[in-house]
């Protein structure tokens, strides 16, 4: 297993109990198939410097996890077609 790290932008207009449910719905397709979430930072909601699909702000979400690279094909395929995720990128994580 690798460290990685996940960054995501959910829609900034969700609601509290949507975004919640949708973090915790994304989190959960990673721990259920063998991935170890060691870190999870969201830095809420910020600005864009241009607009991404419509849209002008978006919430972060940044994951440190201890996965292989099978589980993160499937994180992948999941959240391209999630309509409540804007954009996302995956890194291996140098350090801790």
């Amino acid at each position: 297993m690798k460290k990685y790290e996940i960054m995501y932008i959910l829609k900034a207009d969700l609601d509290d109990a949507a975004r919640k449910k949708e973090v915790s719905k994304l989190h959960e397709i990673l721990t259920k198939n063998g991935a170890k979430i060691t870190k999870v930072d969201e830095w809420g909601v910020k600005d864009f410097a241009y607009e991404i699909k419509d849209q002008k702000k978006g919430y972060y979400v940044v994951l440190k996890v201890l996965t292989d690279a099978a589980v993160l094909n499937e994180f992948s395929r999941l959240v391209r077609i999630d309509e409540h995720v804007i954009r996302y990128l995956i890194t291996v994580a140098h350090g801790n």
